[in-house]
């Protein structure tokens, strides 16, 4: 067993990433396997050095451990330009320069009906569908034509392995219907050369993870996940989608509840056994 975990260094980590750190710890270390950090700082508008060298600062003072070197996604930036080649190759991809207001205006027209939604937010009207990957130009982001994509695969069903319920199930995809619930994803932003989903495949593969700890919030993106690791010819993982942990008000913690970040209890005497406990463990 090999899994990771994979933080942003975008402020300063809170009660649920130690809860998603220590769930894969602790999963990798009953079974005899190898934990892994990533750091992904695709995002450089937004990574520290020192929120990064706060990640490693935390980690530890929890017990965690890692071997070195800890990849580092700005250092990887040639293998998601490859990775975009070889779709782009396949003919599956288009330059697209919509804005995000001009996607929301666009989804919202009369005509459209109401704005759906799926795992990478508002489903994409199509506006640049037509372009070729050839008329990209300097600004352009880089998005899967997910109609060509379905028609490109070989079966009408992918499939993967999920654990976060308690057992191990066989979760199968229906391709067909990925047009109208995922629609036209983004893999490769017009300021990162990249995006969220295409580094963290890449990045798992080249890791050689086995099983991918997150949270719950993710479950839905993992379609996306299996579909690009299928059409990069990728092993796929299995998933272990665990439990958020929530403010008192039942929001889903973030980076900016600074009251719940781990350096405050630090500060102010907790051990990391009070961590374990403040998450259920």
């Amino acid at each position: 067993m090999i899994t990771r975990f994979a933080p942003s260094p975008t402020g300063p980590l809170h009660l649920g990433h130690a809860f998603s750190a220590l769930c894969a710890f602790d999963m990798v270390q009953a079974a005899g396997g190898t934990f892994l950090l990533r750091i992904e700082d695709i995002d450089q508008s937004r990574a520290k050095p020192e929120w990064e060298q706060q990640i490693y600062d935390d980690l530890a003072w929890l017990g965690l451990s890692w071997p070195l070197p800890v990849l580092r996604q700005s250092d990887n930036l040639a293998t998601y330009k490859d990775g975009l080649n070889r779709l782009a190759d396949l003919g599956l991809l288009y330059p697209c320069s919509c804005t995000r207001q001009d996607i929301k205006q666009a989804a919202s027209a009369p005509q459209e009906g109401a704005p759906m939604f799926g795992p990478d937010g508002l489903i994409y009207p199509g506006t640049c569908r037509g372009r070729e990957f050839s008329e990209r130009k300097e600004n352009d982001a880089l998005r899967l034509d997910m109609t060509k994509t379905v028609t490109f695969l070989e079966q009408g069903e992918l499939v993967y392995y999920e654990t976060g319920g308690g057992t191990r199930q066989e979760i199968r995809l229906d391709t067909a219907r990925l047009p109208e619930t995922v629609g036209d994803i983004v893999l490769a932003r017009r300021d990162m050369g990249t995006s969220y989903h295409l580094s963290v495949v890449l990045d798992d593969a080249a890791q050689e993870i086995t099983h991918v700890v997150r949270g719950a919030d993710l479950a839905e993106a993992t379609q996306i996940h299996v579909l690009l690791q299928h059409l990069l010819g990728l092993p796929t993982p299995e998933y272990h989608h665990h439990r958020l942990i929530r403010d008192d008000a039942g929001k889903r913690l973030a980076k900016r509840d600074d009251a719940r970040a781990i350096a405050k209890y630090r500060a102010e005497g907790a051990t990391p056994a009070d961590i374990r406990t403040m998450v259920g463990l």
